[in-house]
């Protein structure tokens, strides 16, 4: 299976369009539905001290070497793994057969995302047509609206029974999903330069302009300083709290997006020139920056509405901040760009998942994007409508078993298959001076990174997911 060249299989323009997609497919659901709320669970700063240690040394490792991993071999994990063990022991199909796993996952965890992109484009369109703020703070009605977007089915038998009698159509939310994948993929379409980098032109920067509006406003109404004491608190006895440590390193590792898929084929549209390390400390400072914007605007929001952030996943997302959102004043308005802010996030993200399953089928079967495109999207589409019922538990396969897989054996790939030279000359490459990075990255990511890679895995397993 040959590497196609840039040109054939399409590049980013440049490094800021590079960074922008990057940051698109980090920044998603683990940033706004969960993070505040591992923020307040977990005591403030005593939380977000260690998140940002791990943070740094993702970014100074992980990040950095799916991304160098991709451009090394100008493909997705199938192509980038079989070179790795061709460049140790002379045998790619080996490599390629483990590099299934990510792709797999990839596809995945995008199947799962479209489901969640269906709740996300209905509420976005509640939130700007005023349906969400026209509930008002009646719990009943809008916890009500949730539950038909996204039953759950109690067994098998009964969600057979739900799609026989009433049709796919029928289950939860099935066209606002099809409309909202209908959309990911005609962006796909387009291609990486036109199509990707393009609209994460548009999308990030707006993002994080309403989000800071959002915090901006959200600082000014009463009440919203009893989110601020969760933010600011620091216990120093719970930097002993082992659990503390395994949930921001979960949280970090799943925010950043390494899982042997999505930053892989993302450095595998990268020109050579490109200075790697430089765009992955841009894309860990500003998807840090995501997140703590989504917390300045949840945690003083639920102030503000006096509820509790002890509830995170689609319930505080969905259910308690459009209730908290209806009783402020301003809250129709709010609730619309919080909305719109959710939806970009989610939409670069989804397009990054089904990166890697499109690129591969270009590259295996030598197709065109559009045939990829489609054939891939067709797939994410009848799966994703008969998994309505089991959605929560299909992502956390996924999540906790999957995903840290896959990132364990990039890391395995590149810091321990792949030769020490030539892992280092990939990494700096596009690397102008005395920048070079030297044997201590290599050291960390093979002892360090790979070490903790395994700790997610199993955590995850244990602690029944830690992202």
């Amino acid at each position: 299976m040959g590497a196609k060249t840039l040109e054939q299989r399409g590049s980013f323009r440049n490094k800021r369009g590079f960074i922008l997609a990057c940051i698109g497919s980090a920044v998603g659901m683990g940033n706004i539905w969960r993070f505040p709320i591992m923020v307040s669970k977990y005591g403030g700063l005593t939380f977000l001290l260690p998140y940002v240690l791990f943070v740094v040394l993702i970014a100074s490792t992980g990040v950095i070497e799916e991304f160098a991993l991709g451009r090394y071999a100008s493909s997705g994990p199938v192509g980038a793994f079989g070179m790795c063990t061709e460049n140790r022991f002379g045998n790619r199909k080996s490599g390629q057969i483990i590099g299934a796993l990510p792709i797999i996952g990839a596809l995945m965890l995008a199947i799962g995302y479209t489901v969640v992109m269906g709740w996300i484009l209905k509420y976005t369109w509640m939130g700007i047509s005023g349906q969400l703020y026209a509930m008002g703070q009646d719990m009943s009605m809008i916890g009500g609206t949730f539950g038909s977007a996204a039953p759950e089915a109690g067994s098998l038998p009964e969600a057979v029974s739900m799609m026989v009698h009433g049709g796919i159509f029928s289950v939860g939310n099935s066209l606002w999903q099809i409309l909202a994948l209908i959309l990911a993929l005609s962006i796909m379409a387009i291609g990486i330069d036109k199509g990707v980098e393009k609209a994460n032109r548009l999308m990030m920067p707006t993002l994080f302009f309403l989000f800071v509006i959002l915090a901006v406003y959200i600082f000014t109404l009463p009440g919203s300083e009893d989110g601020y004491k969760y933010i600011f608190t620091l216990d120093p006895k719970g930097l002993l709290n082992i659990e503390v440590w395994v949930y921001a390193f979960g949280q970090a590792f799943f925010s950043l997006s390494v899982a042997g898929n999505g930053s892989v084929i993302y450095g595998s549209y990268l020109p050579k020139d490109e200075d790697i390390p430089f765009s992955a400390r841009n894309v860990a400072i500003f998807d840090t920056i995501a997140a703590v914007l989504a917390m300045l605007v949840i945690l003083p929001a639920m102030g503000v509405g006096n509820v509790a952030p002890d509830k995170p996943g689609p319930g505080l997302m969905f259910v308690y901040l459009p209730n908290v959102f209806n009783g402020m004043a301003g809250g129709r308005i709010v609730g619309m760009i919080f909305f719109i802010c959710v939806f970009f996030a989610g939409i670069s993200s989804i397009i990054n998942l089904y990166e890697a399953p499109v690129a591969f089928l270009q590259d295996a079967l030598h197709l065109k994007r559009l045939p990829s495109v489609l054939i891939i999207g067709s797939i994410g589409a009848v799966i994703s409508l008969l998994i309505q019922p089991w959605t929560s538990q299909w992502m956390d396969i996924v999540s906790i078993y999957i995903c840290p897989l896959g990132a364990l054996l990039a890391g395995i790939m590149f810091f321990w298959v792949l030769k020490k030279d030539t892992a280092l000359a990939a990494v700096n490459q596009g690397i102008s001076g005395n920048r070079k990075i030297g044997s201590w990255f290599h050291t960390m990511g093979k002892y360090v990174y790979c070490l903790f890679a395994l700790i997610a895995l199993i955590a995850g397993i244990k602690f029944g997911g830690i992202g």
